[in-house]
């Protein structure tokens, strides 16, 4: 019984010596977020919102809006390229600031990796999603799949903005002739070349897509650098509406997950789209 005893005091004091010093470290203050970036995102949050409501009604229902042609499919276009272009920016802040305190380059390749990889399987999980409830059109590499390979491709490019640009120019340039090329098969899907796989609903491969987000790293080595604004700039939040759109930014991941059930969902029981469930 001493023995026990003796034993798990000694656990105790471990337990207690290691809570102290974890105590004494000193917890860096959170870094404050660019609001600009987030107001951005927020835009291209609505823009995307009322992109879909627009397809779905073309898709799903009676209306005939042409949202894959004309000024809509350049809306999409254009949505598609704010979030991919932010993703650059946000992921070079991201790293001057996480270099500053990080103890290796390889916990800092395994935090954006896994951040990446967390993106791609939402991204997959729609494709699960679609494919299950949609038969007639699929998701093979749409815009999580092309977010979170290039969060995970960009890692090398990361506070090395000339390499970047010197990237995404072919990679940008490219795209016309991958854009002509055909497989039987759809195992470059992911890359740019085509295959008779039938209807996508939303098709964002690595060219040009990846090309898009290493402009947006070249872009934030002007704006900011060391996680800092290169440009006077409020600090705060000056109105209302944007404050408003910084909100969304922030939570874009979880509105673009949610937004898509919530809008065939109120559409659906509008009697305004049928969506072939009964």
């Amino acid at each position: 019984m001493d023995g026990e005893y003796l034993d798990t005091n000694t656990w105790a004091e471990r337990q207690a010596r290691r809570r102290a010093r974890r105590q004494a470290q000193p917890v860096a203050p959170a870094e404050p977020r660019f609001w600009e970036i987030d107001a951005i995102r927020g835009i291209a949050i609505g823009m995307m919102v009322l992109y879909h409501l627009v397809y779905d009604l073309d898709y799903f229902g009676d209306f005939d809006l042409n949202a894959t042609s004309g000024f809509w499919r350049l809306f999409a276009t254009t949505t598609a390229f704010l979030f991919v272009f932010l993703v650059g920016v946000s992921l070079a802040v991201s790293y001057d600031r996480s270099r500053q305190t990080a103890t290796s380059e390889s916990r800092l390749f395994r935090k954006y990796a896994s951040r990446g990889v967390r993106v791609l399987g939402y991204g997959m999980l729609i494709t699960l999603v679609i494919w299950l409830a949609v038969p007639d059109g699929q998701i093979y590499f749409g815009i999580l799949h092309a977010i979170g390979l290039s969060i995970i491709l960009a890692y090398p490019f990361l506070g090395r903005p000339k390499l970047a640009l010197l990237v995404a120019v072919p990679v940008l340039l490219a795209a016309p002739v991958v854009e002509t090329l055909r497989m039987d098969e759809p195992w470059l899907l992911w890359l740019g070349v085509r295959a008779p796989v039938g209807y996508m609903f939303d098709y964002r491969p690595v060219i040009p897509w990846f090309g898009v987000a290493l402009l947006g790293i070249v872009a934030a080595s002007y704006l900011y650098r060391n996680g800092e604004r290169r440009f006077p700039w409020p600090v705060q939040i000056p109105f209302s509406l944007s404050r408003q759109l910084a909100t969304l930014g922030r939570y874009s991941l979880v509105i673009y997950l949610l937004h898509q059930p919530l809008l065939l969902g109120v559409m659906y029981a509008l009697g305004l789209i049928d969506l072939g469930i009964f």
